[in-house]
């Protein structure tokens, strides 16, 4: 059973990110904050579920939230501050555009940089302890799908609609054969350790 929060008698707001190993399209992250004593049973880290149950937990979380907001930082940005830095800024990107303002933050993971001058705390494997947490990883991987599919539409042959960007035979294949978008991170390893692949210029 996840914890409904981490800090005694503060509005906090839980935040995790989606798209951080891909090696196209932006990176997503959520900030949500629910009702103090919030239950619900299906609420787990978003790589544990399938699509259908992220699909109806995004609907329950936009219906119980006090608040909730995606953030995003496009590739371009990711090549140019990293992708630790990126994962952060579209954190508080998300935290930004809360309706209400929380008084603390708890994050997904062991990284992250003060946000304004709330208190804040890192929790590794926080997805599947904290409810809050747990509701931003599905918010931030459902909007990243979507967007990934979308993407998908204009540039088909990368299969982005099974892999969503991420590093798979397909996707390095289909780089070696097409070249890279406008969506490609351009500072990750786009061909893996395949000395066989090379991307066309």
């Amino acid at each position: 059973m996840l914890s409904p929060h981490y800090y005694e008698n503060l509005t906090e707001a839980g935040c995790d990110e989606a798209g951080r190993g891909c090696l196209a399209g932006s990176v997503f992250a959520a900030a949500v904050i629910l009702p103090y004593n919030y239950e619900n049973s299906g609420l787990n880290d978003s790589k544990k579920l399938t699509d259908r149950q992220r699909r109806q937990l995004r609907t329950e979380i936009e219906r119980d939230a006090v608040a909730w907001a995606v953030g995003e930082v496009t590739a371009e940005e990711i090549d140019r501050i990293n992708i630790l830095n990126a994962s952060i800024l579209a954190m508080h990107r998300a935290l930004d555009k809360l309706k209400v303002r929380p008084e603390a933050v708890i994050v997904d993971g062991n990284r992250f940089k003060p946000y304004l001058s709330l208190p804040y705390t890192t929790i590794v494997k926080g997805d599947g302890k904290y409810l809050s947490i747990a509701a931003a990883s599905i918010l931030a991987k459902t909007y990243r799908d979507d967007y990934m599919e979308q993407l998908a539409e204009e540039f088909p042959q990368y299969d982005w609609t099974s892999n969503k960007g991420y590093p798979t035979r397909r996707h390095r294949q289909a780089i070696a054969e097409n070249g890279l978008t406008p969506y490609h991170r351009r500072t990750f390893n786009l061909l893996g350790d395949d000395a066989q692949l090379s991307i066309p210029f």
